[in-house]
């Protein structure tokens, strides 16, 4: 899509994608509480910080959106269909694809999940896209709620990707999640899934130590 140019999420039947540098390292809390926490972690060459928001880290329950707009976007790839970074979205299609709730609180916690991923801030060297630079980015670019005049009824909900992650969409740095995975209530069991789905593969199985896997899943006592 060429400049100014926006994504309009409307495939019903996108297959859920996750891009694999959020599934290797734990960029997402596990709190159920505001987490102030600034996270480090060193895998390797890839070194990573997280600085909160003014409400805390992103949760993993936020990644959901980020999660719901690669689906779309690879989706229309596949499809052949122009796309950018730059999405528009219903919310109700949001909230059936990622199996949650549609009454008028759900949209107030979409909202504040969309202020967690705008004002947290990413330090890290990081690839993708074949590329390693040390950079400093949000998860996304800014989000907006457009609402109209008379009755005050939501029209659009929007946001706009970081240049990172879409670096790792436009790469294939993705893979396919299990639709089920919306179904796990519990923080500490979507991260195990994540890092089991990225690392087991086809393979019947795959060995980690329980230090490097707690590491990975970033947990701490408040999750």
């Amino acid at each position: 899509a060429g400049p100014g140019s926006f994504f309009l999420c409307d495939i019903f039947d996108a297959i859920p994608k996750n891009d694999l540098a959020s599934m290797e390292h734990p960029i997402f809390s596990l709190a159920t509480k505001a987490d102030m926490r600034v996270l480090h972690y060193q895998g390797g060459n890839n070194a990573l910080e997280i600085r909160p928001s003014y409400q805390g880290l992103p949760t993993i329950f936020d990644k959901d959106i980020l999660i719901f707009a690669i689906s779309q976007i690879m989706a229309a790839r596949n499809e052949g269909r122009p796309y950018s970074r730059e999405i528009m979205f219903q919310a109700r299609d949001f909230m059936e694809f990622s199996n949650r709730h549609t009454g008028g609180h759900d949209y107030d916690l979409l909202r504040d999940s969309l202020d967690r991923l705008d004002g947290t801030r990413l330090r890290t060297t990081i690839k993708t896209g074949g590329e390693e630079t040390w950079e400093a980015f949000g998860l996304i670019d800014g989000a907006k709620i457009k609402r109209t005049r008379k009755d005050g009824r939501v029209t659009e909900w929007g946001l706009r990707l970081s240049e990172w992650l879409f670096k790792a969409i436009e790469a294939n740095e993705v893979l396919t999640l299990h639709p089920d995975y919306f179904r796990l209530r519990k923080p500490i069991e979507r991260r195990i899934y994540e890092i089991a789905r990225k690392h087991c593969g086809a393979k019947e199985f795959w060995q980690i130590g329980l230090k490097k896997l707690q590491k990975k899943c970033g947990s701490s006592d408040a999750s």
